[in-house]
């Protein structure tokens, strides 16, 4: 995968951005999946942001009978962290990592920069978080687990040991159980990363107590 092939939808809250926010949509979905989160999210226009939804590139899911779909990586098994693809997220982790560089080229300061992902778009935004070398504004993480867990903290940067990360999960969730997002949360705690942890009495998705959260946590990073 290079990043050339990671086409993306951007939005704008209003002209010149001055923060950036990449969000990571989740298996078999694409960057169309949150595109309409932008104006629920009612940040305030004082501030200018840049909203970029990628689209994973189109793999065969060896878990769902090999078809054919957009993912950041391969699910071989349930549960969906015991065979991890490393692969498949080293490369999803470096694209992300290219997006990030594409907007501090774009005059974004990396310290504006918020990364997010759904599900498998979350581990991506997790895995990215740990390994990259510049501070980042914070890490948004939902429904979601920190894949290859075995290789932290060898594999982590000290650039981002104190960047905030946001991690929510509902508690019945279907799709990723909510002891493995609990899991990550406890991994993360234990190597010091400062993580305020949410859970939520739904499935795998977004809910609206959740949706304020986020907005809260997004303007005290954000500012």
């Amino acid at each position: 995968m290079s990043i050339q092939q990671l086409e993306t939808i951007e939005r704008t809250t209003s002209d010149n951005p001055t923060h950036s926010i990449i969000w990571l949509h989740g298996l078999g979905a694409d960057g169309h999946d949150f595109e309409a989160i932008v104006p629920e999210l009612g940040l305030p226009e004082s501030v200018n942001y840049r909203f970029i939804f990628p689209h994973a590139p189109f793999q065969r899911v060896t878990i769902n009978n090999g078809q054919v779909m957009r993912a950041w990586y391969d699910v071989q098994t349930a549960p969906i962290d015991k065979q991890d693809d490393i692969a498949g997220i080293t490369d999803s982790s470096n694209a992300l990592m290219g997006l990030i560089e594409q907007e501090i080229e774009r005059g974004i300061a990396a310290e504006n920069i918020v990364i997010a992902g759904f599900s498998q778009g979350g581990a991506i935004a997790l895995t990215t978080a740990m390994r990259y070398h510049t501070k980042l504004a914070g890490v948004m993480a939902l429904s979601t687990y920190l894949p290859v867990q075995d290789t932290y903290p060898e594999m982590s940067h000290d650039a981002n040991r104190e960047t905030p990360i946001f991690m929510a999960h509902g508690s019945v969730d279907e799709t990723i159980n909510f002891m493995i997002g609990e899991k990550s949360h406890q991994k993360l705690l234990s190597m010091n990363y400062p993580v305020e942890w949410h859970n939520y009495e739904i499935g795998h998705g977004i809910g609206p107590q959740e949706l304020g959260d986020i907005r809260e946590w997004l303007l005290e990073v954000l500012g």
